[in-house]
């Protein structure tokens, strides 16, 4: 039986003091990236979290302000599955912000039927993935200028389902999957770390992966019995089984302990679960991949993020 992760952002947090630090929160109004703002702002950081529309940013900076009085949050939009929303987000902010130290990519979909971004690429893969990439990599330049700088990436245990799907990752070809694609996406976060961590870690920008559990949060409102079903024959055929259910305070105590932990400085482009480093797919760490990902992706998007 699997050990119940019991770790809370609270406990990571505990005698640490982010009065100096600038974090960016993607999907920070709900679940994870909520609790991930309050725990960071009750611990003295001056966050920006994005929201898709006006109404949800403002109402999440409310609720946080209310649990957190006197903290320092703002809100920007942004939508991951616009690659010119992005683009208009990260000149935002690159022109309101002179550093940055932590950049966590929380936001991200689960297991939705099939749909396409405002580009054209797969939904999960499009969001997930090429959204992230194409934000990290605009903001690289402002990540470096500020080192030492981290950042994090919300992967998931769902990546040992499946690897990118290299000649087919938008299913233009072959009968859409949502576990598939899914999958095909947290892989592919993982991969964006290894590189990230190639490329950027020797400039002292660090970069993690992180697998925050079983999670009570609406991230599975897509979830139909079936699609459960699958989730536990597909956890049974790898050798495991499916973790138990946490609350968001213990899910999101991994990604904020990369955020701002010394512990993390120790494994620096690793994949992570319960505050330390977790164990992924080898096809997910492997180095020639992470850099052909990097590649494609590039191509896809239609800009170039050059090796340092």
């Amino acid at each position: 039986m699997t050990k119940v992760p019991t770790t809370t952002t609270t406990d990571v947090l505990t005698g640490v003091d982010l009065s100096a630090k600038l974090v960016l929160v993607t999907g920070g109004t709900t679940g994870l990236g909520f609790e991930t703002v309050r725990a960071l702002c009750a611990s003295g950081a001056d966050v920006v979290l994005t929201a898709r529309s006006e109404e949800k940013g403002r109402d999440a900076v409310e609720r946080i302000s209310k649990l957190v009085p006197g903290a320092r949050v703002s809100y920007e939009i942004l939508e991951l599955d616009s690659l010119q929303s992005i683009r208009q987000f990260t000149d935002r902010f690159i022109a309101l912000h002179h550093r940055l130290d932590v950049l966590i990519a929380n936001a991200g979909i689960m297991a939705v039927p099939f749909g396409q971004t405002n580009d054209g690429f797969e939904l999960q893969f499009g969001t997930n993935h090429l959204g992230h990439f194409c934000l990290v990599g605009r903001l690289l330049p402002l990540l470096t200028a500020s080192a030492p700088a981290r950042i994090v990436v919300l992967s998931s245990g769902g990546h040992g389902a499946g690897d990118v799907i290299w000649d087919d990752p938008h299913f233009e070809h072959r009968d859409y999957s949502k576990m598939d694609a899914y999958a095909q996406a947290k892989t592919a976060n993982i991969l964006h770390v290894v590189e990230l961590e190639r490329r950027y870690g020797p400039l002292g920008v660090h970069a993690w992966a992180v697998h925050p559990g079983m999670v009570a949060t609406d991230l599975g409102r897509h979830f139909t019995r079936e699609d459960y079903k699958d989730l536990v024959a597909r956890a049974k055929a790898g050798g495991g089984e499916l973790p138990a259910r946490v609350g968001v305070d213990v899910g999101a105590s991994t990604q904020v302990w990369a955020a701002v932990s010394d512990g993390a400085l120790d494994v620096p482009g690793n994949y992570l679960a319960n505050c330390g480093v977790a164990e992924a797919k080898p096809y997910a760490t492997n180095v020639e991949a992470a850099k052909r990902l990097w590649e494609i992706s590039e191509q896809m998007i239609g800009e170039s993020f050059p090796e340092p």
